[in-house]
């Protein structure tokens, strides 16, 4: 299946540009939708010049979250057999081994919440709105909402935002840790586009490295955080891009990276 009439994937240099395309609809997460990501996923997993992925939106709004006609037709023996390669969807920009930067603008509701949270950094336009409605409709949320907000936000912010189906703005998002960076409408793509050609310039195996790290630190506990940084420092300090990255710093030119 090839994607376009949900979802479309353009290169600006190294970074990934996912654009939720289907405004009139409010970005509606549904069969489609679901499909062409799951396509746009193996491009990028074929593509070793990547060095960075934005997740951004045309029109209004970010997405409006499920489509419940979808949801409608969903049955318990539907999950079973599809549940994982859902949830793996959205947990493939956490494994990912480059930065993942999510701009989001206006609503943001239910399962588009949940893809943002399985980015590295969400950067919000004032004008954007987070919901997490699924215990409305008799849900929990169920591709990684009860677990990856509850380690964002903290468990308190996360039972309110789900058991109470409330509705936050940019700037309360900001406050309790759901984004990491405000900015308006208009300098949204700017913004997001901007950090992520900085990382793409990066040595590849320290982003890489620092993600991994970062994550397992998240989940994992001081010990094993410790342990990973020892494995990581070995490796990196036997590399050729470290070499480099030190010698252009003091010879006071730009560094030329190569993956080694």
């Amino acid at each position: 299946m090839s994607y376009g009439k949900h979802l479309n994937f353009n290169k600006d240099g190294r970074i990934g540009i996912i654009t939720l395309d289907n405004a009139k609809g409010f970005n509606l997460v549904g069969t489609d939708f679901l499909h062409e990501l799951d396509e746009i996923q193996k491009e990028i997993l074929a593509d070793h010049d990547l060095g960075g992925i934005v997740i951004n939106a045309n029109g209004d709004n970010f997405s409006a979250g499920i489509d419940l006609k979808f949801l409608k037709d969903v049955s318990s023996q539907f999950i079973m057999d599809n549940l994982v390669w859902l949830q793996n969807l959205y947990s493939f920009w956490q494994e990912l081994p480059i930065p993942v930067i999510a701009a989001i603008n206006g609503l943001c509701y239910g399962s588009a919440t949940e893809l943002i949270l399985g980015c590295d950094i969400r950067i919000a336009a004032d004008n954007a709105r987070f919901s997490i409605p699924e215990v409305r409709f008799g849900l929990s949320p169920d591709m990684g909402g009860t677990t990856r907000l509850t380690h964002l936000v903290g468990i308190g912010q996360a039972k309110r935002l789900i058991m109470g189906c409330e509705e936050i703005d940019a700037e309360e998002a900001l406050r309790i840790g759901l984004i990491e960076i405000m900015v308006t409408k208009e300098t949204l793509n700017e913004r997001a586009m901007k950090l992520a050609h900085k990382m793409a310039g990066f040595p590849p195996a320290g982003i890489r490295f620092a993600k991994k790290g970062i994550n397992l630190a998240n989940e994992s506990s001081v010990q094993a955080g410790l342990l990973f940084e020892q494995a990581q420092s070995t490796f990196c300090c036997g590399t050729e891009d470290l070499r480099e990255a030190v010698t252009a710093f003091l010879e006071k030119r730009k560094p030329v990276f190569k993956g080694r």
